[in-house]
């Protein structure tokens, strides 16, 4: 039986070739565009799942209130990490980590800059599954000028991965001894450190500063220990511990300092929530957002629902078709059952066709997903061992779900009826259809709006007036492993004819610097008349090179030597400390990590505000101090022939230190990555809308084809009598666009509400834009008129002889 039931559906499917092809390929493409996502979210969701022990894993966070100002940290304090071990006994093990990225590793004559590099106690091994090719995880790094370094730099620096015991300078001056070898670490880890350095070389690692955080803690938690209970007991342990150090440099108790309205807190976040829940200042890697895993889970829902939609619908529009059919067969003695039987068992066809195709366009399209998502999903044997199961479940589950209604729909066709041709069929009098169309446009549009919108957030983020002009500045990275040449090396560069002006410093707007410091306006550092702010070392150069704009005062310059004592400050600065007028004022700061001794400022400029961070965050306050810092030269070159301008300040470089790599990126770029998150949504938002669309207008094609077949010899009568093409394309399409109406009814408000809740995760952003939703509205509209067009004017151009013949 189950064999002639296929047969039948095989040769109904054959039969209606244009109905299974348009079923089949809106089906291919849903479940196509599903499976990308899938992979999307799988990856997103999977990252740190590769460590044994993840659920006992937490990272500490350092939580800032002060001065009316709030931080959130990824990093602790040096000394945090043993004091917990030592004090809390549900904690079986931590670790730390202290980002080092940035040094050059010498290879024969070259040396090659690395920015994967960290400081690490060798407690991580114990509680991060980091498995060895060589070495022992008990002492691999417990002596000073150890390192242990990864599988790709093995073979990187030696051609083989049996290095233990060679040796790898960095710097062109430092020795370390590889002492084992790691396998890769995988791809889905909020860590991805090429070479770890051991901890007992760092003196700062050693250092009592309660006050410093700088160092990324993590714990593991014995069996059956509570996290919630030891969260509970962090405010107490931090008084026994930073109490003493806040004490001592603003004169105030913990508890005091908190009945004033700050705080100074340690929490944990689970390891494997880091990567989409943590937006900390000082992470190790860039994360991802859970949101767009949940809006990415949502849209391949939709799209798979409008490519089931378009089944049902062309399946019941059919229905005229195959009444006889039911009808004959239920004359026959076939009962209901075996009727429905009989067009589930095609709907299951269809989709596992479908399924075959959308695995095959799923693998063609995976590298170019892979460009747009910022990924390298691959197929492997763990995806494909779920991947299977769950397909033939999902041919199962869709084929049944997108055929039940026709199939229960068409089996109740009464015989009598059917036979007398008094069965109303087609588009007229498919209300549920209707509903089905209405709902399918109203995915649609909502995409085409929120797609609109974030194009729009976009480009905004692109144009808005930031404060310092980013455009043809060039960065040259890593200049202090020049040494105390890194100035001449500046003061060089700005005299190239092609060079407006050039500074010293690693302190960038694009460069996620995140120095801040307590600033107090009185000696007695009084915490009621302070402020946290962002403590930038800047030359006298940097403002100029980048056009920030002083409002008051003025710049730094190196004819006065007080200047090392002096700091600009931001508007948003001059206004939190509220002084009549900010110029010639002092502040006074802690001068160490541990607030022993005061350093007192004098304040000589303010600067407008600028967007140091992300747009996401509101401008918050800002000072630069006169101070050295070699991290970078940025250099602002005129726009005629940067590539010979490039190449000149290379050979500057190259005549300060021959064998140091020469590394420079430009700032526009450096910026536009702060936004690659965003940028790639919405490359995927307009890929998806584009599919959902063409998804849905293929389920309107097919009803519009039915529609006008169904009408043939009205439309043949009407042309007899004299309508003409526009007539009749206005009478065939007219219900449709009605429905597209009512989509962009619905459609709108839920689209304006769901994106003005996105952009809310921007300080500085555009309002939905009403010319978006109207465009958007007129586009559905279009898009919907044209479908539909196609199949109209075919059936008004019919010759009405040929329409009519059989009558």
């Amino acid at each position: 039986m189950i064999k002639n039931y296929i047969k039948t559906a095989f040769r109904g499917l054959m039969k209606n070739k244009g109905f299974t092809f348009i079923n089949v390929f809106g089906l291919a493409l849903g479940l196509a565009t599903c499976l990308l996502i899938v992979f999307y979210v799988f990856d997103e969701l999977s990252f740190d799942s590769y460590n044994t022990k993840a659920d006992r894993i937490f990272r500490v966070n350092n939580n800032i209130k002060f001065g009316g100002n709030e931080n959130s940290y990824a990093v602790s304090p040096a000394p945090a990490a043993a004091a917990m071990k030592a004090d809390f006994a549900e904690i079986e093990q931590v670790a730390r980590f202290r980002n080092n990225g940035g040094n050059q590793v010498k290879k024969g004559k070259q040396n090659i800059v690395e920015d994967r590099m960290v400081y690490a106690d060798n407690s991580i091994f114990s509680i991060f599954t980091l498995p060895m090719i060589s070495g022992s995880p008990q002492n691999a790094l417990t002596a000073p000028h150890t390192v242990v370094i990864t599988e790709k730099m093995a073979k990187k620096y030696f051609d083989r991965t049996d290095v233990v015991g060679q040796t790898l300078t960095f710097n062109d001056t430092s020795l370390y001894k590889v002492t084992a070898v790691l396998k890769n670490i995988p791809k889905q880890s909020h860590f991805n450190f090429d070479f770890f350095i051991a901890m007992p070389g760092l003196a700062e690692s050693k250092e009592d500063a309660w006050l410093s955080n700088n160092f990324n803690t993590y714990v593991l938690l014995k069996e059956g220990a509570d996290i919630k209970k030891l969260d509970a007991k962090m405010t107490a342990f931090m008084i026994k511990h930073a109490g003493p150090q806040l004490q001592s440099m603003i004169h105030l108790s913990f508890t005091d300092f908190e009945k004033a309205g700050n705080y100074y807190k340690l929490d944990f976040i689970p390891l494997r929530r880091i990567h989409l829940h943590s937006i900390s200042v000082a992470e190790l890697d860039v994360n991802g957002d859970i949101k767009y895993v949940y809006i990415f889970s949502g849209v391949a829902i939709l799209i798979l629902l409008i490519a089931c939609v378009n089944f049902m619908n062309l399946s019941t529009a059919r229905s005229s078709n195959r009444a006889r059919e039911v009808g004959v067969r239920k004359v026959l003695g076939s009962p209901r059952k075996h009727l429905i039987f009989q067009f589930l068992t095609e709907s299951v066809l269809v989709t596992l066709f479908a399924t075959l195709i959308a695995l095959l366009a799923a693998w063609l399209f995976l590298p170019e997903f892979n460009k747009m998502a910022g990924k390298e999903l691959v197929v492997t044997g763990q995806i494909i061992s779920w991947l299977l199961p769950t397909l033939l479940l999902i041919i199962i589950i869709i084929g049944c779900l997108a055929g039940s209604y026709p199939a229960l729909y068409m089996s109740a066709f009464q015989p009598i009826e059917v036979l007398k041709g008094k069965i109303a069929a087609g588009f007229k009098g498919g209300m549920f259809r209707n509903i089905l169309v209405v709902g399918q446009f109203c995915i649609s549009i909502f995409l085409i709006i929120s797609t609109l919108v974030i194009y729009n957030q976009l480009q905004y983020i692109q144009s808005k007036d930031l404060g310092y002009n980013r455009d043809h500045v060039l960065v040259i990275k890593n200049v202090w492993s020049l040494g105390k040449g890194a100035k001449s090396f500046r003061d060089e560069v700005k005299t190239l004819a092609g060079v407006q002006n050039a500074s010293l410093s690693g302190a960038l707007p694009t460069g996620g610097y995140g120095n801040s410091s307590a600033f107090f306006k009185t000696p007695t550092l009084d915490q009621k008349q302070s402020i946290l702010s962002q403590i930038w070392p800047a030359d006298e150069n940097y403002m100029p090179t980048l056009g920030i704009k002083i409002i008051a005062g003025r710049n730094f310059s190196k004819e006065m030597s007080t200047d090392t004592a002096a700091l600009i400050i931001n508007e948003a600065a001059a206004k939190q400390l509220a002084f009549a007028n900010p110029i010639d004022q002092f502040m006074y700061a802690p001068n160490d990590r541990m607030g022993k001794t005061i350093k007192k400022y004098h304040i000589i400029g303010v600067m407008k505000n600028f967007n140091y961070r992300s747009l996401k965050d509101n401008i918050t306050p800002l000072m630069f101090n006169m101070d050295e810092d070699r991290g970078a030269v940025t250099v602002r070159v005129k726009s005629a022939n940067i590539p010979a301008i490039i190449q000149q300040i290379k050979n500057k470089y190259n005549s300060f230190s021959p064998t140091q790599a020469f590394a420079y990126s430009f700032m526009d770029e450096d910026f536009d990555a702060i936004y690659r998150a965003e940028q790639r949504i919405g490359t995927i938002s307009v890929a998806f809308t584009s599919l959902a669309v063409v998804i849905a207008c293929l389920g309107l094609f097919g009803l519009a084809a039915y529609a006008a077949e169904q009408r043939t010899k009205e439309i043949g009568i009407r042309k007899v009598l004299g309508a003409n093409v526009s007539t009749i394309v206005g009478l065939l399409s007219k219900d449709f666009i009605k429905l597209v109406l009512i989509s962009i009814g619905i459609a709108t408000p839920g689209a304006w509400l769901a994106m003005h809740g996105w952009l809310q995760g921007f300080a500085y952003r555009q309002n939905v834009q009403w010319w978006v939703l109207v465009l958007a509205g007129i586009g559905a509209i279009l898009i919907a008129f044209v479908t539909i067009s196609f199949q109209s004017i075919k059936a008004a151009l019919t010759n009405p002889v040929k329409s009519l013949k059989s009558e």
